[in-house]
């Protein structure tokens, strides 16, 4: 009993003392990184015609903002938009809602600002304007450097017409 433990206890420590580096990837971590930062921040001016009454253009922005992705999104996607995109692959929405409450939200976040009644609230009041939202969704970096809001237009997660449906659905009356 005793060899047989002795054994194993040195067995043990042989394995442990192995020399494992080797067989141990060591990625160049500044490469990751480079490929990771995001472009220097996008300063965008708002189409004309950006901002619509469109029924249609609204459920766009509606459906954006309440999903996440388009294997998972609830429902079928509005006219004038995919579940996947140019390859092949789900469409990644925005899933707005996650960080943001809105009018109609089921599980509307509370780490973003409330978009509740926010044409009314803010836009019509003087306080911000059209182009003030369409920027922040575009690229919210250009007033908060450090925010973790997803940066739309500038990585292409969205296009410019997908930033009008948007902007289009926060300033709606819903």
């Amino acid at each position: 009993m005793k060899k047989s433990l002795t054994l194993s206890l040195l067995l043990g420590v042989s394995l442990l003392a192995a020399d494992y580096s080797g067989v141990i990837e060591v990625p160049d971590a500044s490469k990751i990184i480079e490929k990771d930062l995001l472009a220097p921040v996008g300063i965008y001016k708002m189409p004309k015609g950006c901002i619509t009454d469109d029924p249609k253009a609204i459920a766009r922005g509606s459906f954006m903002f309440h999903n996440l992705n388009g294997e998972n999104a609830k429902g079928e996607a509005p006219e004038g938009l995919k579940k996947v995109d140019a390859h092949g692959k789900n469409k990644q929405y925005g899933n707005c809602v996650a960080c943001h409450n809105i009018e109609g939200a089921i599980g509307g976040g509370n780490i973003g600002p409330d978009l509740t009644a926010y044409n009314d609230v803010y836009v019509k009041s003087g306080i911000r304007d059209h182009q003030f939202v369409y920027q922040k969704t575009a690229d919210p970096r250009v007033d908060n450097p450090n925010t973790n809001m997803t940066v739309n237009l500038t990585t292409k997660l969205f296009n410019e017409r997908e930033i009008c449906d948007i902007t289009s659905y926060i300033l709606s009356p819903k």
